[in-house]
């Protein structure tokens, strides 16, 4: 087992307050809440948003159906919470006649869950975001050899934790293909005016293309014949369901620098690989940079969420061509990292990075020095 960054939820507990835990599907809340429940001394009761009585009841709105099925426990747990009608309206019942009672709600769209819960439970809830196995999890498990020796093994096939546990790339691959034909956008398509999956799943093509590459909407529009606000909404919709997280690019003083356009990082490098069919060596392809860039981004935000640094994430690039992957702002500070595979050519620090932004920092990250970036061990 590899221990996860929230595994000692206690702490995270509190009479009178919801816990929500987001997270993409399969990225291992059930087992986390699993793994509480079995050392917990709560007298608990455990159930599952699809089941339909307790559908039926928690989204009634019926107070005396609320509170008895509540009714004796120290601790509820509703695990997929988003698939419960109104549900926000009925934790906040149980919340306002149940103060001593404690509540864990999971869900892996942020979209249903969120939105339902969030004007309900104004001040009344906490908020944990679980990722697929971050860096930092894994350097629990593995010394810094053997982070370094895995590190091409998680560019192909990702980190989801029933695919970075499986014993053969065959697996791998099977459990990557089922997660991105069957779980992947069950959230998504369960929502009004959404065309049908080919139309997602050829946007979500068109993006494992464009790793690092800014996305023009027009564009993708244009390819999927179909209009510029349904593409848009198709991709905030990929964003709230943990499929892909958006970048913007960093602008402050100069007319130059580009700030209109996105990127698109996937939230897990096996899933990309998965929706285009590509799991060939690292040695065999054409996009290992894009993979890394890619890969670092995310692991970057895993760990940030997790030591709760805040910052902004930007890329910066200029109309003549400058560019830096990351930029980081947030506490006073101005970070910029570029990311790149091969170890060989160290790039300089951009000259208009340097002259617009004198207090700012310039890192370079490669396989060599990554660890530090990504985990607290050094590199």
């Amino acid at each position: 087992m590899i221990s996860r960054i929230y595994s000692n939820l206690e702490t995270f507990l509190e009479p009178g307050r919801v816990l929500a835990i987001f997270g993409p599907r399969r990225a291992g809340k059930t087992t986390l809440i699993q793994q509480y429940l079995a050392t917990t001394h709560w007298k608990y009761k455990l159930d599952f948003g699809d089941n339909i009585r307790t559908q039926e009841i928690l989204s009634s709105r019926d107070f005396k159906k609320i509170l008895d099925y509540a009714e004796g426990y120290d601790l509820l747990v509703i695990d997929e919470a988003q698939e419960i009608p109104h549900i926000g309206l009925g934790l906040k019942i149980l919340v306002d006649h149940m103060p001593s009672l404690r509540i864990i709600a999971t869900g892996s769209s942020s979209f249903e869950l969120s939105n339902q819960i969030g004007e309900p439970l104004t001040g009344r809830k906490r908020t944990l975001t679980l990722y697929p196995i971050s860096q930092q999890e894994l350097a629990t498990k593995w010394n810094s050899h053997e982070m370094h020796e895995h590190i091409e093994d998680i560019l192909i096939f990702g980190s989801y934790p029933e695919v970075l546990t499986a014993k053969t790339k065959e697996k791998k691959r099977e459990l990557l293909n089922e997660l991105a034909n069957s779980y992947l956008l069950k959230d998504i398509l369960a929502l009004e005016q959404v065309k049908g999956s080919k139309y997602l799943l050829d946007l979500l093509k068109l993006l494992a293309f464009q790793i690092g590459k800014e996305v023009s909407y027009q564009e993708l529009a244009r390819q999927l014949h179909l209009s510029v606000k349904t593409v848009q909404r198709y991709l905030d919709l990929f964003e709230k369901a943990f499929v892909v997280v958006r970048v913007g690019g960093y602008s402050r003083n100069l007319r130059s620098e580009v700030s209109r356009k996105s990127k698109y990082y996937f939230y897990d490098t096996g899933l990309r690989n998965a929706i285009i069919s590509q799991f060939n060596d690292v040695s065999d392809r054409s996009d290992v940079g894009e993979l890394w860039e890619n890969f670092l981004f995310i692991e970057r935000m895993k760990y940030r969420s997790y030591q709760n640094i805040y910052a902004t994430s930007y890329y910066w690039r200029t109309y003549n061509g400058q560019e830096i992957d990351l930029v980081e702002e947030g506490e006073g500070e101005l970070r910029g990292y570029e990311f790149k595979w091969s170890s060989n050519r160290r790039p300089s620090t951009p000259t208009l990075w340097k002259e617009t932004y004198p207090d700012a920092t310039f890192e370079f990250i490669n396989p060599e020095n990554f660890l530090s970036f990504v985990t607290l061990k050094n590199s």
